[in-house]
């Protein structure tokens, strides 16, 4: 059974989850809108995989005897100055959301909520994995200049399999 403040703490990561999925997703739509299929597919693919992390928090929540609740989702925004600036971003997002996910471990770890702590261990990885990914495209992005960004939008689809 999950206490009152980690029941509290994961719902509220839900909610973060279910932005992060909708920050990807008007990312992808405003990247489309401007012929960048290879970057809108990237950022749709991470817009499924935050939802499946929503997913998951709600199962462990059900699971756990909590109640999981689904938040009003915030409004992201619709327009980015660039594509440099959506993947910077995406990296500060993916590090807030680093930083709620060790709020979870370090309450886990003070409640001695060991289940949670072990099931939260794959977030822990997966955020290591989310930002390293974020930053090399960023570092990518740094060696293109802004001459190269049809060989990027091109090659950016090949990326997704790599993960």
């Amino acid at each position: 059974m999950l206490s009152e403040k980690m029941l509290n703490i994961l719902n509220e990561q839900i909610a973060k989850e279910v932005y992060a999925s909708h920050l990807y997703m008007a990312m992808a739509s405003w990247a489309e809108g401007r012929g960048l299929e290879g970057i809108s597919e990237w950022f749709y693919a991470q817009s499924e995989e935050e939802r499946e992390h929503m997913m998951k928090f709600i199962r462990y929540v059900n699971e756990r005897g909590g109640h999981a609740v689904v938040p009003p989702v915030e409004q992201p925004p619709k327009e980015f100055p660039g594509i440099r600036e959506a993947f910077d971003a995406s990296l500060e997002h993916e590090q807030m959301v680093t930083g709620a996910i060790n709020d979870i471990v370090a309450l886990a770890l003070e409640e001695k909520d060991f289940a949670t702590h072990h099931w939260i261990q794959w977030f822990v990885e997966e955020q290591m994995e989310e930002e390293a990914s974020v930053q090399g495209i960023i570092d990518k992005l740094e060696l293109l200049g802004k001459h190269g960004l049809y060989v990027f939008d091109r090659d950016i689809m090949s990326m997704r399999g790599e993960e």
